[in-house]
């Protein structure tokens, strides 16, 4: 059913979808590898981390993780 939408004001898209008007699916897909090291994402109020001699292995043998293509 078709619906009549206002005066819209679109800031920011940031690896998202807008989509206006009728629709059947929507599938956004995006893949992310991260290597961090010790500590990196804490959260919290307070935090003491005390880390000492820390390496971060970023030597990646597979070629694909987790494919996206084709995921519908």
């Amino acid at each position: 059913m078709p619906a009549i939408i206002g005066p819209v004001q679109v800031l920011n898209v940031s690896g998202g979808v807008v989509q206006f008007g009728d629709t059947l699916y929507i599938s956004p897909k995006n893949t992310t590898k991260t290597f961090s090291g010790q500590g990196a994402f804490n959260t919290g109020g307070i935090i003491v981390t005390n880390n000492g001699l820390s390496g971060t292995n970023v030597l990646d043998a597979n070629l694909i993780d987790q494919p996206i293509a084709g995921n519908n």
